[in-house]
């Protein structure tokens, strides 16, 4: 038998009516009847129902008005329709009207009793799609950015006075404080979280495709162009469009952007057709765009068409209260994700975090905490499981804060704590090479420019240093 549900039926066919309400009701149903749609409607104000059993003709009233009403009122309740004279094209209608399911009369028991238990799993279905649109709302939110630090708290509130502004947003920060986050976090507390939310990395395309990627183009605006493409303004239309890294843009691109922020109307790449659009803009940069704009790089009028709302995210060295949070939240996510039983990291390794300088921000710690729980082996993880950035940092921070303390405790072989001066200077060498390979992508060439020195030189530093091991770019 079918879990019990509450169901209001309508049929001006009282005995009909009460007949199937009472079979319904040793079914272990709860059932309520009306005759008409006035009644119906009262009984609809008065209770909650999970599914509505209606004939199509109701003496001089049409069922579909029902239906209507039920789908504007009372989306969540299911609708099983009943006539007598059904047809295809009656059928496609209430199906179209807003009904599940459509039975002919007279109702065969076995028949009805199926409708009923494919109404039960419609409302399981419904309720399940409906947690997970709220779980991914609470995750595109503010409920997913963790932080105790003033300066964050005071940005959270400034996010929930403008998510409902017209006016454009300009987010700062350096690469990795989660710009982004705040973006998605500004259109899902907003009247347009249920419109789309597009996002564009600027930055990643050259200024051609960009034009295409923003903007859409007509069949035949440049070689390869085959067919009309819809930009990724027209996408964002009715929700917000996110341009992250809009200091690349360059000026023949800014001044279309200056326009469409203006007027919210564009053509397409090659097109002449206007095209009007209600899309709310936030835009970030991890640059000083004013200082862009002193240096001529940047348009001043863009810029203080954009910058109506400034919002600042600090680094995370500027917040290192949050760090601990930040590591334990990620911990018990990377954990779960991988099926990982790992408690914590140990006290010394705490302290590291909390000293180094994070120059890749959030980001960087999510990535240095999910290789940790990826390679480390126990159960509590210790600066062993570190990636040599920061144990690298940390040693090179010790030698240079400790210089007058290393002489008095020189060996007698030369070297503070047994170590030779060559040994010694390993550490900080070995971290000023591998945070220049970082900084240039592994590229050893312009490693080596950086560095003011020649390739076969840094060559043979990497392979003393065990900086030729190719699993170093992924760690």
């Amino acid at each position: 038998m079918s879990s019990a549900i509450s169901i209001l039926l309508v049929d001006d066919d009282c005995h009909l009516s009460e007949s199937m309400a009472d079979w319904l009701r040793d079914c272990s149903h709860y059932v309520s009847t009306a005759s008409c749609l006035r009644e119906a409607k009262e009984l609809l104000l008065q209770n909650k129902f999970e599914l509505v059993i209606t004939d199509l003709r109701l003496g001089n009233e049409d069922g579909f008005d029902l239906i209507r009403h039920l789908r504007q009122r009372y989306s969540e309740t299911a609708v099983l329709v009943m006539t007598g004279y059904a047809t295809p094209s009656t059928a496609v209608e209430a199906i179209q009207a807003g009904a599940f399911d459509l039975l002919t009369k007279p109702i065969i028991d076995e028949e009805l009793l199926l409708s009923i238990q494919r109404a039960i799993e419609m409302r399981e279905i419904h309720q399940e799609n409906k947690r997970l649109k709220e779980k991914i709302d609470r995750r595109s939110g503010l409920e997913n950015i963790l932080s105790h630090d003033y300066r964050m708290l005071k940005l959270f509130d400034m996010v929930d006075s403008v998510a409902d502004a017209r006016a454009s947003i300009l987010i700062t920060g350096e690469n990795g404080t989660g710009k982004s986050m705040i973006a998605r976090a500004i259109h899902a507390r907003s009247s347009r979280r249920n419109g789309p939310f597009v996002e564009v990395a600027c930055g990643a395309l050259p200024d051609t495709l960009l034009e295409s990627e923003l903007f859409g183009h007509v069949a035949g605006a440049f070689t390869g162009a085959s067919h009309d493409r819809i930009g990724k303004f027209k996408q964002a239309d009715g929700g917000t469009l996110f341009l992250d890294e809009i200091g690349t843009a360059s000026p023949a691109m800014q001044v279309k952007l200056l326009r469409v922020l203006q007027e919210f109307q564009f053509e397409q790449l090659g097109g002449s057709e206007t095209h009007s659009i209600d899309t709310r803009v936030i835009l970030a940069s991890n640059e000083d765009l004013s200082a862009a704009v002193s240096d001529g790089r940047f348009r001043q009028d863009l810029y203080y068409r954009i910058n109506v709302v400034n919002l600042v995210l600090p680094s995370l060295r500027e917040r290192a209260g949050d760090i601990s949070l930040l590591v334990n939240h990620f911990l018990r996510e990377v954990a779960e994700t991988c099926g990982r039983e790992v408690a914590t990291f140990d006290k010394e390794a705490i302290e590291l975090l909390k000293s180094y300088r994070w120059p890749g921000n959030v980001r960087q710690l999510e990535n240095v905490v999910e290789r940790a729980v990826l390679l480390g082996r126990g159960s509590v993880l210790t600066i062993e499981d570190l990636p040599p950035e920061l144990t690298g940092q940390r040693e090179q921070d010790w030698w240079a804060g400790n210089a007058i303390e290393r002489q008095n405790h020189l060996s007698d072989d030369g070297g503070p704590h047994g170590k030779t001066l060559r040994e010694a200077l390993e550490g900080p060498e070995r971290q000023i090479i591998l945070q220049a390979l970082r900084d240039h992508d592994w590229n050893r060439a312009a490693t080596a420019d950086a560095l003011d020195i020649n390739r076969t030189t840094l060559y043979k530093k990497m392979k003393r240093l065990g900086l030729d091991d190719p699993r170093l770019q992924f760690a």
